[in-house]
C-alpha cells in the first residue's frame, strides 16, 4: 500500500526520504488538498490529486480537504501567463454550492474532513502579514517560472501574487500537516508551506505532486480551453470526450482516472487501440454514473460513430423561425459561449441538416443540429 500510494498517479515525492519514513512509521499521517472555487464544475484533471487524497484516507491515515475560501477571491497565478482576475466572496459561495455534491463522487466524506482557508486567512493583520513575507526573498519569487517569463516579456507580476504562497504556505501551518498533496503546477506552492512549517515550528512535512492530465485537444485540462471532461457531463457526451482524446494519453488516464490495476492497464493499452479507448471510456462512465449509463452511452456512440447514425434520444426544442443558431446553440448548452460557438464554426465543426454553418448571424433551421461530433438538437417551429 506504501508503495502504491508513493507511486501510482504521482510525478513527484519531496523529499523521498522523509516520505518514506513517515509511511513506514505506521503512525497515520494528517493528509491534505487544497482546491480553490474559481468556478463550478470539477473535471477529471481535479479528481487525480482527489483520488490520492482519497486512497490515503481509505489507508487509514487523516485526509483534509481544504477549500480555498479566501485565496480563491486572490487568485492562484500558477501556470498564468497574466494576471487573473480576482472573484468577489458572493463568487466563491456560489462555486462552492455544487463543488461537495460533484466531489462526493470521488471523495467518501465519512472518512475525508472539509475546512475552509478564510477561517484563519482573513483574521491576519499587517503585523502576521510581514512576518510570513520576512521568511521569504523576492529572489525566490523571481525564480518562480511564470513569474520570470511575464517579466521577460514586459508583462505585469502584481505584488499580491507574491503573497498566495504565503497565505496556502500558511494553510499548512495552521493544519500541521505531514503531506500535502496538489498539480504539479503547484509544486512552488506547496514547497512555500514545506519552508513555513519549518519557520513556525511545525512537523516537517513531504509533499506529492501529481500529474496535469491533458484534455481533449491535447492541451492541459482547463475550462478555459474548453477541453474538459466534467463529472457533470452526461453519459454519452462524457463517454465521446474519452473516446475523443489521443492514444498516447490512454496509459495515463487509465493510471490516474480509474481503478484498473496496474498491470492490466499495460496489457489493456498495448490491445486494439479503439478496443482499449472503449474500456477507458467505459471505466470513467461507470464511476460517475453507473455500469448502466456506460453500456448506454458506448451503444449510443456506436450507433453515431460506427454506424454514422443519428442518436434516438436526441432533445428536440421548439424555436421561433428567424432565430440565430448561436443563440439556441448557447440557451440549450450545446456551446458554453458565442466564443465557442464562433471557433467551431471557424473549424467547420457545426452542421445543420448536414450542412456547414458558415456564418454566426445563421437564422436557425428545422432539422438536426450536430455540434462538433458528439452534440446534436432537433428543431421545430
Amino acid at each position: 500500500m506504501t508503495d502504491d500510494l508513493l507511486t501510482r498517479a504521482v510525478a513527484k515525492v519531496i523529499p523521498q526520504d522523509l516520505a518514506k519514513k513517515k509511511l513506514e512509521s505506521g503512525k497515520n499521517l494528517r493528509v491534505y488538498w487544497g482546491i480553490d472555487p474559481t468556478g463550478g464544475k470539477i473535471h477529471l484533471g481535479h479528481t487525480v490529486p482527489m483520488r490520492k487524497l482519497q486512497a490515503f484516507a481509505d489507508a487509514g491515515h487523516e485526509a483534509i480537504l481544504l477549500i480555498g475560501s479566501f485565496t480563491a477571491m486572490i487568485g492562484d497565478p500558477s501556470d498564468r501567463d497574466s494576471l487573473r482576475q480576482p472573484l468577489t466572496k458572493e463568487q466563491v459561495e456560489e462555486n462552492f454550492k455544487t463543488y461537495k455534491k460533484q466531489a462526493a463522487k470521488v471523495i467518501d466524506f465519512s472518512k475525508v474532513h472539509i475546512r475552509y482557508n478564510h477561517e484563519w486567512l482573513e483574521k491576519l493583520g499587517y503585523k502576521e502579514i510581514i512576518d510570513h513575507a520576512s521568511k521569504f526573498t523576492v529572489q525566490q519569487m523571481e525564480e518562480r517560472a511564470m513569474f520570470a517569463e511575464r517579466m521577460a516579456k514586459d508583462k505585469p507580476v502584481s505584488v499580491h501574487e507574491f503573497l498566495y504562497p504565503l497565505m496556502v504556505g500558511y494553510d499548512s501551518v495552521v493544519l500541521d500537516v505531514d503531506c500535502e498533496l496538489g498539480g504539479t503546477d503547484q509544486e512552488f506552492n506547496m514547497l512555500a508551506g514545506r519552508t513555513m512549517q519549518k519557520a513556525f515550528g511545525k512537523r516537517e512535512k513531504f509533499i506529492l505532486t501529481t500529474p496535469l492530465i491533458e484534455g481533449t485537444d491535447g492541451r492541459k485540462m482547463s475550462k478555459s480551453y474548453e477541453n474538459c471532461v466534467y463529472l457533470d457531463d452526461e453519459p454519452a457526451d462524457m463517454f465521446g470526450k474519452v473516446m475523443s482524446i489521443k492514444d498516447d494519453l490512454m496509459a495515463t488516464y487509465f493510471e490516474c482516472c480509474t481503478n484498473v490495476d496496474l498491470g492490466e492497464i499495460k496489457k489493456i493499452v498495448k490491445s486494439n487501440p479503439r478496443e482499449a479507448k472503449a474500456r477507458l471510456a467505459r471505466e470513467i462512465v461507470t464511476l460517475y454514473h453507473g455500469e448502466d449509463a456506460a453500456k448506454k452511452a458506448e451503444e449510443a456512440f456506436v450507433n453515431v460513430f460506427s454506424e454514422k447514425g443519428i442518436p434516438e434520444d436526441i432533445k428536440e426544442v421548439k424555436v421561433k423561425k428567424g432565430t440565430l443558431l448561436v443563440d439556441v446553440l448557447v440557451k440549450e448548452g450545446l456551446v458554453s459561449s458565442k466564443s465557442e460557438a464562433k471557433r467551431l464554426i471557424e473549424q467547420k465543426g457545426i452542421k445543420v441538416n448536414d450542412e456547414v454553418v458558415e456564418s454566426m448571424e445563421e437564422k436557425i433551421e428545422e432539422g438536426i443540429v450536430r455540434v462538433g461530433k458528439r452534440k446534436f438538437l432537433r428543431i421545430i417551429y
